[in-house]
């Protein structure tokens, strides 16, 4: 089973190799690594504390992927959250308390995903689901969200309960088949989106904030004037970013979006890079910062997917994070899944060798504060003396 749209959309086969023209560097770039045996690695979340999750994979089996607490140092020595049987694992949200969910298979169904909980440890104590779906986020005091079911067949949006126990069922829209819970903040809102199947395919998805007491509340969030949108995360001010069509087309050319949960007729269109048509929005922190991706559509298909920060106003002063670290590094960056609330960036691109990799970004610290840094250190070792 393959995971939802959004997981879909950010990755992409290798290829571009984005065109470095800055001369100032914003952020110094870590690279996270990936595992001896493995074709590449995700990074799906980072959390105040600057522990990033997420997982290494092998290109063309979607079964053969491993969760990683990955090594923020850049020394590569990434933690295997284990696998409860032997084909595949995910983890893909961590919370300030270094909680640790996603999902992988069971050994009664090795080809199946199941929601889990991860021993940030790489040990075996490991809280899983005896019913398929997914763990997509989960908040500081542990509450869990994601679905039940499978995305390609029936899929129901999913407060969990303790131990994946007297889980409460959220529900969807009047029409919708199919529900996802993709974020929750820590104030237990929850965001996500319904749709419908044809031909076994995802189509008319739209976003909407869940009623958590699963009595079916829930808010539709409306789109940028077309038919589909996504909510793919919220942070703890109630704001929420996702992507939505402008217009109602058979290609779906969404943008990124910022909703606006009491008037979707106000929801902020983020627009795109320079040149591109399509982009996702995938994370907000605590002080408004957004990140995701822009790309091109060209023949029917996503190409030069490209790392953004978005301008949160809809001004249209997106930046291509390319264009802000050194570019004498090689890499290219290709997504921005996560940004936490020191402004480190998650996510994934093309290391110098052309293979896939997880990246951290730090934004490097103005004069001022490198000069405050020296002084402090000036006083302490005085006092020493």
């Amino acid at each position: 089973m393959r995971k939802g749209f959004l997981f879909v959309l950010i990755f992409p086969a290798i290829g571009f190799i984005a065109n470095h023209a800055s001369a100032t560097i914003e952020y110094n770039l870590i690279d996270l690594g990936k595992l001896d045996g493995y074709d590449g690695s995700r990074a799906w979340s980072i959390n105040n504390n600057g522990q990033v999750v997420g997982d290494a994979f092998n290109w063309y089996s979607n079964l053969n992927a491993q969760a990683l607490l990955f090594d923020t140092t850049g020394g590569c020595n990434n933690i295997e959250l284990g696998l409860i049987s032997v084909e595949h694992s995910e983890a893909l949200s961590i919370n300030n308390n270094g909680q640790i969910v996603g999902a992988s298979d069971n050994p009664t169904n090795p080809g199946g995903w199941y929601p889990t909980t991860f021993d940030p440890s790489g040990g075996s104590n490991i809280i899983q689901s005896n019913t398929e779906g997914y763990s997509i986020s989960i908040n500081d005091s542990g509450e869990i969200v994601g679905y039940l079911g499978s995305f390609f067949d029936t899929a129901s949006a999913v407060l969990f309960g303790n131990d994946y126990q007297n889980n409460i069922q959220l529900g969807g829209l009047d029409g919708y088949t199919n529900s996802i819970a993709y974020s929750i903040n820590n104030g237990g809102q929850i965001v996500g989106y319904v749709y419908n199947l044809y031909n076994y395919e995802p189509t008319g998805e739209r976003a909407i904030m869940f009623d958590p007491s699963g009595k079916g509340n829930n808010i539709d969030l409306g789109s940028l004037g077309g038919d589909d949108s996504i909510a793919a995360y919220i942070n703890d001010n109630g704001q929420i970013v996702g992507c939505a069509s402008t217009v109602s087309n058979e290609y779906g050319l969404n943008h990124a979006v910022l909703f606006d949960v009491s008037n979707p007729n106000g929801n902020i269109d983020l627009g795109t890079l320079a040149g591109h048509d399509y982009s996702v929005a995938m994370c907000i922190n605590n002080n408004s910062q957004i990140v995701g991706q822009s790309c091109e559509f060209s023949f029917g298909s996503l190409d030069n997917h490209t790392a953004v920060l978005f301008d949160p106003t809809g001004g249209g002063n997106n930046i291509d994070l390319n264009t802000v670290i050194d570019p004498t590094l090689g890499w290219s960056l290709r997504g921005a899944l996560c940004i936490n609330d020191n402004g480190w960036i998650a996510g994934w691109g093309n290391n110098p060798y052309g293979e896939s990799s997880s990246f951290l970004l730090k934004p490097v610290p103005e004069p001022a504060t490198l000069l405050l840094i020296a002084l402090g250190g000036l006083a302490v070792r005085r006092r020493r003396k």
